[in-house]
């Protein structure tokens, strides 16, 4: 991860977005940094794919399953868990993202080293309260 010299908010980091300055950038705001995500191989997609797809079917209307899509935190961070399973109804988050209030469950997928995923971001989650976390191998 590449530490920033300046500490975003997450507000700032939406300011950043809606101005465009982070328009074609594959990056999400953790503690603070703005931080570049890894480019997502196909192997990589597929597999949270069919494990959203799995989860949905499993879980049904008890909770609502998002792929790839950002969550906040206190932390001044707002990652992008490759699935989180949070409380419905989905309605809830027609103005905001979940919250650690919210998720009952993230997964990453990763097809890379995992230490990023198993230290980083496992700290990161557990600071902020979320109390489920897995790290799967993509295959």
């Amino acid at each position: 991860m590449i530490r920033t010299a300046t500490k975003w908010s997450v507000a700032d980091y939406h300011r950043m977005i809606a101005t465009g300055l982070l328009a074609g950038c594959q990056v999400e705001l953790l503690a603070g940094d703005v931080v570049e995500m890894a480019p997502e191989l196909p192997i990589h997609r597929a597999t949270y794919r069919r494990g959203s797809k799995y989860l949905e079917t499993l879980l049904g209307e008890r909770a609502i399953v998002f792929t790839a899509a950002p969550i906040t935190l206190p932390s001044d961070s707002e990652p992008q868990p490759d699935i989180a399973i949070a409380a419905p109804p989905e309605s809830r988050y027609d103005d905001r993202h979940p919250g650690p209030n919210d998720v009952y469950w993230l997964i990453e997928v990763s097809n890379s080293p995992l230490t990023f995923d198993r230290e980083e971001k496992a700290q990161l989650y557990a600071r902020d309260g979320i109390a489920e976390y897995w790290v799967v191998g993509a295959t």
